[in-house]
């Protein structure tokens, strides 16, 4: 700054403004709501407690789908009519407070051009330096407004139309899904108590992890090898069920008997149906009798791992929600603003704080919990494969972690499709921009994403020849097509998801084929798409071909 006094920085909101402008930060005279900037001198003290938020459960196997919500709003709240957000936010962030002050203020009395752009440039890096200032507090209960800047990018409320300001307080605060959708604030709480490891980077090597996250790590990984040993076990019944069953209806047959009635109704022998029923039942018992060995062999081995994730969680508790160190969570905050940058891109709008101009006017279009909740439920219609993962010839639905980030990108990433030390059942990682202009594009978007590292992990070095991955990149090379394919690829997966589903003939016919494939969908849409138009009759044909002749 260029002075520390209260008066030197209270005049940097003096003066005469644009019209815009004096509306956009809340000028005194014109906000009845009160909603100015304060004193500089009035902002540095020290701040309030809130309740912390919860974090979402464990990953549940058996689910196989997603729960709609019940509500996609909620009552409006008063957070934004608080005169004294803007100074709560700030308070108590030394430096990087008072340097997000002072530019901020430069920024928006600034009437030329060029000038505003050097003070956008400029806020930038100081307003991600206040969100990681605020992010390394996050378990001390730190007031809503901080809370909130950490969610929505609420920096300052008049900063955004008093209908906006209305329109986000009747979003739903807390998790009542029960899925991994976070927001960042969220997100970061439960990394830094320990819930959450911290984002993959190549410099963490196991061996320099503390001792809590050693047991988080294991706990994880055991967790992961009963879940799949608990569906192996569900398997194996169903199995059993099946076979009883039929067992029960070839008993019934065989007890069925054929009269003579010229004899006084004598009991006939089997007859032919009879006969074969026999030889069937001995097939079922000897097939039962295999089963149960195996049944009791599996029930054997998810005791043993009960038993060894009950020891792992009563460690777990005894450590208790160990704190992170503050650099972890810094580089998480760091992390995070990666993840933004990745869903804005080289060309779009980095810009951090939340403004009008940049928001949209319906809740429909903000990518809140709830809304992205039924976007990824209507994607996952349409791709049933896109959250199943197979370990060791048994197949899961496992959906990954969801960060919701509050940036204007406008399309969704998978930071990582699964954790390096857990491939059986950990969740990965997606983030999905919060203010994009196509909130549905968005969320397919990172579904794509995470659908073409799971393929390409899955076929490991044999990527561009094999599956999914090798059989677009062939088309990809053969095209000559210019620019990084998984880019192509994710764009491709998104008209996929939104226009060919419907029948309208967006994709090249060869990458059509691919997806059809490898990426189906459901038979009920494609017994629809075969009657709109030639190519998905013959594609449909095609299915038919090969389940006949048992190659699909």
């Amino acid at each position: 700054m260029a002075s520390g006094s209260g008066a030197n920085s209270s005049s940097l909101f003096s003066g005469d403004m644009d019209p815009d402008i004096a509306d956009l930060i809340g000028d005194g005279s014109t906000q009845s709501h009160g909603e100015e900037i304060p004193e500089f001198g009035d902002l540095f003290d020290g701040g309030s407690t809130d309740e912390a938020q919860p974090s979402s459960a464990d990953t549940d196997m058996a689910v196989t789908t997603f729960p709609r919500p019940r509500a996609t709003e909620d009552d409006p709240k008063p957070f934004f009519n608080d005169k004294s957000y803007y100074k709560v936010a700030l308070t108590g962030e030394g430096e990087a407070s008072k340097r997000v002050h002072s530019i901020l203020g430069q920024f928006l009395n600034a009437k030329d051009p060029q000038d505003r752009s050097m003070h956008r440039g400029r806020l930038i890096p100081a307003y991600w330096e206040l969100f990681r200032s605020v992010a390394v507090k996050i378990t001390s209960s730190p007031p809503q407004p901080k809370v909130l800047l950490l969610r929505y990018g609420m920096l300052l409320p008049t900063m955004v139309s008093a209908e906006q300001r209305t329109m986000l307080s009747k979003i739903i605060l807390r998790n009542s899904t029960g899925e991994p959708i976070y927001y960042v604030d969220e997100w970061l709480r439960d990394v830094a108590r320990g819930r959450i490891n911290a984002s993959a980077t190549d410099e963490t090597k196991p061996s320099q992890r503390r001792e809590p996250d050693k047991i988080n790590a294991l706990l994880e990984k055991t967790r992961g090898r009963h879940e799949a040993q608990l569906n192996l076990v569900r398997n194996t019944a169903q199995q059993m069920s099946a076979l009883e069953d039929d067992l029960k209806s070839k008993t019934q047959i065989i007890g069925d008997h054929d009269v003579r009635s010229e004899l006084g109704n004598l009991l006939a022998p089997y007859n032919e149906t009879q006969r074969s029923a026999i030889g069937e039942i001995t097939n079922i018992v000897r097939r039962l009798a295999s089963l149960n060995k195996e049944l009791t062999r599996h029930f054997n081995e998810l005791e043993d791992l009960a038993d060894q994730l009950q020891d792992l969680r009563e460690k777990e508790d005894a450590v208790g929600d160990v704190q992170v160190d503050s650099r972890t969570i810094a580089e998480e905050a760091n992390t995070v603003r990666q993840m933004a940058k990745l869903c804005v891109g080289r060309q779009g709008n980095h810009f951090p704080i939340l403004m009008k101009q940049y928001l949209r006017s319906a809740l429909f279009d903000i990518g809140t919990r709830e809304n992205v909740l039924n976007m990824l439920a209507d994607a996952e219609h349409l791709d049933p494969g896109v959250f199943l993962r197979t370990f060791k010839m048994q197949t899961n639905r496992i959906v990954p972690n969801v960060v919701l980030l509050p940036c204007y990108g406008d399309q969704g990433i998978c930071w990582e499709p699964f954790e390096r030390y857990n491939r059986a059942s950990s969740r990965g990682r997606l983030a999905i921009p919060m203010y994009p202009k196509d909130l549905r594009a968005a969320v397919v978007a990172a579904l794509g994403d995470l659908r073409w590292q799971i393929a390409k992990e899955k076929a490991q070095h044999y990527w561009m020849e094999e599956g999914l991955t090798g059989w677009y990149y062939q088309w990809f090379n053969d095209r000559k097509m210019r620019g990084d394919v998984k880019d192509a690829f994710i764009q491709d997966y998104v008209l996929w998801i939104t226009r060919e589903s419907e029948g309208t003939q967006k994709l090249d016919r060869d990458v059509r084929d691919i997806f059809w494939r490898y990426v189906p969908f459901p038979q009920e849409v494609k017994d629809r798409l075969k009657n709109r138009g030639f190519v998905y009759t013959e594609l449909y044909k095609k299915d038919q071909n090969r389940a006949m002749s048992d190659g699909y």
